[in-house]
């Protein structure tokens, strides 16, 4: 609990309690101090409100205060959109059309990335590079197209990292190919280059550029891409910015992006397939980093500086027999009350695993074998994701498996659902393909 409110305290802004104004919620990791949150869901009992989605998107919601903040594409007129929507009602306050298309690939659309509040601006950012910023009265503050500023993305399928607000920025992470390519028919990247991987930080309420970090890396191939989002975080009062992608972890600064540490790689073959989807998440004085398609987990002990090696690593799952399934290809893990909850998509399965030793403390297989690609988030001592058929589990968090919940609110036929669960002021944002739900006591 004190790294919590440490981090807190190093990256506070004008959030109120109980909002969930990013991704990965307040901690960046998964985790809420939120209380009275529901332990199973019933459209008869518990659904405040639920508000039509014009089109799917992997986007989660976030909320702070009245407001909540969705990306979504309007499917039939392919158009990419964002939602400010009243949290007690479920009305639309306002709509902002701000970027054409829907799909560059057949496995997602351009509303992958989620948006970013800092409690008085709400900025919203597409994977086409469509990027704009409100106040919450839904004025426009700026607008930007960021492959045209900053250069064509040299990623083969669609980008889903969603920017963070941190110390006064918004951080955006674009982790690509060193060349340009063709793949499905388009050119991705500049043919004249150059390609370089990067970490922008922008002022939130102007759009100007604070600093831009360069990020080098020795992978080759798809496996130089990533689908992740950082994640800020202070150990012993040093704040960086932990960045998964090109076959190795990095932390940076704050300041001005520069590169504190890196351990890599987990690639020492140069596969050229290892795309990267789960981001870092850190605590209990350890950071994490998933390596992709059934590889391990990679413990890293946090404080350290310069280029890391083995020696440097707290644990590596699957030392043993009881951990050689503890890995995730998509989904990010989430750390909780002294614990990592690590999700397993293609095993459809949760390790609880003690963050020091990376002993298992338990795992929990789901039923039904739909994948699952939302990533777990977690307050009240419940653990909340849904797979990709929008079935929502809830979890007991701690030292048993325990299944609190299995159960879905979708009406009709439901796919490739991925967005996470929002949790804030005692209630949960669902989003599946078709609806975004509000379940909480009525």
């Amino acid at each position: 609990m004190k790294a919590i409110a440490l981090l807190f305290s190093v990256f506070a802004f004008s959030v109120h309690a109980g909002d969930w104004p990013n991704w990965r919620g307040p901690a960046f990791d998964g985790s809420s101090t939120e209380t009275g949150l529901p332990d199973k869901i019933s459209a008869a009992e518990n659904v405040l409100w639920k508000a039509a989605m014009p089109g799917p998107a992997a986007s989660t919601p976030v909320i702070s205060g009245d407001h909540v903040f969705i990306t979504t594409t309007d499917a039939e007129a392919k158009k990419l959109l964002g939602l400010c929507i009243d949290r007690k009602t479920g009305k639309t306050l306002w709509q902002k059309e701000l970027g054409s298309g829907y799909s560059a690939d057949e496995r997602s659309n351009f509303a992958n990335p989620s948006p970013v509040t800092d409690g008085k601006v709400v900025i919203f950012h597409f994977a086409t590079g469509d990027t704009a910023a409100f106040d919450f009265s839904g004025k426009e503050l700026w607008k930007r197209d960021m492959q045209k500023d900053y250069g064509s993305y040299a990623i083969q399928w669609t980008p889903a990292s969603s920017p963070v607000i941190t110390d006064g920025k918004v951080i955006f992470q674009v982790l690509q190919r060193n060349a340009a390519f063709e793949f499905g028919g388009n050119r991705k990247g500049n043919p004249d280059g150059p390609n370089n991987s990067y970490l922008l930080a922008l002022e939130p309420a102007t759009g100007k550029e604070v600093w831009k970090h360069v990020r080098p890396s020795d992978a080759v191939a798809e496996s130089l891409e990533s689908f992740s989002t950082p994640m800020p975080w202070t150990f012993n009062g040093r704040a960086e910015l932990l960045v998964t992608g090109g076959d190795c972890i990095t932390g940076h600064s704050l300041a001005d992006g520069s590169e504190l540490w890196r351990y890599g790689t987990w690639n020492p073959d140069k596969i050229g397939h290892w795309r990267l989807v789960t981001g870092p998440v850190a605590g209990d004085g350890v950071v994490l980093a998933c390596a992709p398609k059934r590889a391990p987990v990679y413990a890293v002990k946090a404080g350290l500086s310069g280029k890391l090696e083995e020696k440097d690593l707290a644990w590596i799952s699957g030392a043993d027999v009881n951990s050689e399934h503890v890995s995730s290809d998509v989904s990010t893990p989430l750390f909780y009350k002294g614990r990592f909850y690590i999700l397993n998509s293609d095993r459809k399965s949760v390790a609880c695993v003690e963050p020091r030793s990376g002993k298992l403390i338990w795992e929990h297989r789901m039923e039904g074998g739909v994948k699952i690609e939302a990533s777990p988030t977690a307050g009240d001592g419940k653990i909340y994701f849904q797979d990709m058929r929008a079935n929502v589990t809830i979890l007991a968090a701690g030292d048993e498996a325990k299944v609190l919940y299995s159960g879905s609110l979708a009406e009709g036929e439901e796919k490739d659902v991925r967005s996470s669960i929002a949790l804030s002021g005692g209630q949960l944002f669902i989003r599946t393909t078709r609806t975004l739900y509000c379940v909480g006591s009525k």
